[in-house]
């Protein structure tokens, strides 16, 4: 019997936390970003605010986001394979959606591969609509990429929804 799975405790990226940040980031993606693309988000991009999600001591996910000036763009979300299906992912996209709320961000995009129905449907639980296909976007195997967007983050809709959707997770 699988046992329940620990509670996700999200709190900043570290520089410290980047090799492991690589190992889940190479089980996730066919093309993982190098040490170096991490090491610049977290040291040098003053736009770009990155989260680790921990069971005890171990982490176990990763997302990340630039804030400019009104716009939030989410750059990466990753669960390790062996802790998906526990709502890691799901608590991660809900801290990326406070953070970009907290630093004045009015609205959000992503990108999200054409085949990867789960996520899309993570993502329009939220609130977010495709709004535009980038062809060919992901060189390893040229798929689409589906543009999705979502509004009026500062309105109170928008925020009591979420805060309707974090509390179902707790």
């Amino acid at each position: 019997m699988k046992s329940p799975p620990r509670s996700l405790e999200i709190e900043p990226m570290r520089v410290e936390d980047i090799p492991v940040v690589l190992e889940v980031e190479s089980l996730c993606f066919p093309t993982p970003w190098p040490r170096n693309a991490f090491q610049n988000e977290l040291t040098d991009n003053r736009l770009a605010h990155y989260f680790v999600g921990r069971c005890g001591d171990e982490v176990v996910a990763y997302g990340g986001l630039w804030v400019i000036l009104e716009d939030a763009h989410i750059t990466t979300i990753a669960v390790h394979p062996r802790h998906q299906r526990n709502h890691f992912g799901e608590r991660l996209l809900v801290a990326l959606l406070e953070e970009s709320i907290e630093r004045g961000a009015c609205w959000v995009t992503l990108e999200v591969r054409e085949s990867n129905i789960g996520a899309q449907n993570l993502y329009k639980k939220y609130g977010f609509t495709i709004v535009n296909t980038r062809r060919g976007y992901y060189s390893d195997n040229d798929e689409n990429a589906l543009v999705m967007w979502a509004g009026n983050l500062k309105g109170e809709i928008f925020r009591n929804r979420l805060a309707v959707m974090k509390a179902g997770l707790d």
